[in-house]
């Protein structure tokens, strides 16, 4: 079958390899849409980061570099384990694309995501959403009704979204801002929007500020290469500050502007992930008694997510860019979303069949 493999820093090729094969407790899906994810643009640009380099394989799967990515995916089912219950033949699912060890405390406790050997699906080994097929456990196998294959895709970074949401306490009739309209931070605002959050949201791209605002995900567009963010939020709070803030972008300005406009004892939330080191005025966060918090992937956030796009409350369409086939991946994925950073917001690829 074909898959996109990592083999180094912008070195990703689409690779004749053989097919999964179909194990015990697991299904087998044939996979119709993956999302490229800014995890996987950070892995082509500076990586590998997370997917583990030659002479340095993954505790859990034993693989390293090539290894097939892509982790953002849908697709149907095609083939059942005996032992496995629940799941069907031509059902549509999504996948929660994690390989945990099971034993440690954090996974004992529950807390799967912080797993001391945790790795990801399409980053550490296992298959990946970038090839024809994968076969994935039956525990981490979600059923998704009938959402649109291709809108499903966006469900694992909705997650991440959910995830910190939950993270940061915020509840119905606080206000929100989240520095950075990408991909994650427009389905965190939808999140929030949800559920019944004000949601500020500051970002310089146009295209992304446009879609913010047509979207509806958020209730005021700010632009920091025009406004004064900080004299802007207290305006919009009646100079109390935002509630929560979370930070979408891996900026450092950013970072630092959402020190300034969470109220004294709020909360942010970073969400990005950091491809060098950051900064912090501690001394800003100590004088406010601010709560820094992070916040990886998600735990148990599926079914919500799930329910969240089932219900109407968040719609999932607006937010795809493109749909590409799987061998125009680095022209038209990779290489759009680096050259065309503020139009593409989400890529989709597919492998089998058509990109309408």
């Amino acid at each position: 079958m074909q898959a996109a493999r990592f083999h180094g820093r912008g070195d990703i090729r689409i690779d004749d390899i053989p097919d999964p094969q179909a194990r015990l407790g697991a299904v087998t899906i044939d996979i119709a849409w993956c999302g490229i994810c800014g995890t996987d643009l950070h892995e082509y640009l500076d990586g590998p980061i997370f997917i583990p380099p030659v002479g340095h394989p993954h505790p859990l799967t034993h693989e390293q570099v090539p290894v097939t990515m892509g982790h953002e995916f849908s697709g149907t089912i095609t083939q059942v384990g005996d032992d496995v219950a629940d799941l069907h033949v031509g059902e549509h699912v999504v996948v929660e694309p994690y390989f945990v060890c099971g034993h440690c405390s954090q996974c004992v406790a529950g807390r799967y995501n912080l797993c001391t050997s945790m790795g990801f699906i399409g980053l550490a080994g296992g298959g990946g959403g970038l090839s024809e097929r994968i076969v994935v456990d039956q525990r981490w196998v979600h059923p998704i009704g009938d959402i649109p294959l291709d809108q499903a895709a966006l469900i694992e970074p909705l997650a991440v979204a959910h995830h910190a949401w939950v993270r940061s306490g915020a509840t119905s009739g606080d206000i929100a801002f989240v520095g950075g309209a990408g991909p994650i931070g427009l389905l965190l605002a939808a999140v929030l929007h949800a559920e019944g959050l004000t949601v500020i949201v500051s970002e310089p791209g146009a295209a992304r500020k446009a879609m913010a605002a047509s979207t509806g995900v958020a209730d005021h567009v700010l632009d920091p290469t025009i406004d004064d963010v900080r004299a802007r939020v207290l305006e919009l709070t009646d100079g109390r500050g935002a509630d929560v803030g979370f930070e979408c972008s891996s900026v450092q300005v950013v970072l630092d502007q959402l020190i300034d406009v969470v109220r004294p004892g709020g909360v942010i939330v970073n969400v990005s992930i950091w491809s060098s080191r950051a900064s912090i005025d501690i001394q800003k966060v100590v004088l406010k008694e601010l709560d820094l918090r992070g916040t990886i992937a998600y735990r148990d956030d599926h079914p919500a997510s799930i329910d969240l796009v089932r219900t109407g409350k968040v719609d999932l369409a607006p937010f795809i860019t493109a749909k590409i086939p799987l061998e125009r991946l680095v022209p038209d994925g990779f290489q759009a979303l680096i050259d065309h950073r503020e139009t593409a917001v989400k890529i989709l690829v597919t492998p089998n069949g058509p990109t309408s």
